[in-house]
């Protein structure tokens, strides 16, 4: 699989990096290709490293003012001329979506892959990694959307949440 990983491209706590290290490192050595936003910063630059450590083939896909930014040895690195074109050249190129811990980029591109999923424009995994309850507020969110009648469906045909690396890796595969 062509997994998409949203996260930040700055420096975290430990806890989160591990976690996110872990992640990629079973992804790759379990055959399947990291596509993430291209950075070489930050955890965007860990779970890049971390994939090609083990193994794995990486995608980049960037966009032209980041970059300056940009891993050097991808296997392949894409530039989009801007993040809603982003966000279209990711989607289009991954088989299931995957949130580490991010900021608002993180949360918008997964607002987005969430939102087509709801509308049946895919129906690929949507997983959080939920490192130390980072999410869980979201998840709380997503409930009581649900709860007030916002969301008419199980909440869980849409997006899913693992509180571990190896959680997540067998919720994608669960399938394959």
């Amino acid at each position: 699989m062509n997994i998409c990983i949203f996260c930040s491209a700055n420096d975290v706590a430990q806890n989160y990096q591990q976690a996110a290290a872990e992640f990629a490192r079973i992804l790759a050595e379990r055959g399947h290709t990291l596509v993430w936003g291209g950075s070489n910063k930050g955890m965007m630059k860990l779970i890049a490293d971390s994939a090609q450590n083990a193994g794995g083939k990486i995608i980049g896909i960037s966009v032209e003012f980041f970059r300056k930014n940009a891993r050097v040895n991808a296997d392949e690195m894409i530039y989009a001329p801007d993040l809603a074109s982003r966000k279209i050249m990711m989607e289009e190129r991954s088989d299931a979506f995957v949130v580490l811990v991010g900021g608002t980029g993180s949360l918008d591109e997964a607002m987005e892959v969430i939102e087509l999923k709801k509308y049946e424009k895919h129906n690929k995994p949507v997983v959080f990694l939920n490192t130390d309850g980072f999410y869980n507020p979201l998840k709380e969110q997503f409930e009581k959307m649900r709860d007030g009648g916002f969301l008419h469906f199980p909440l869980e045909k849409i997006v899913e949440f693992a509180e571990t690396p190896i959680e997540l890796i067998n919720i994608l595969e669960k399938d394959i």
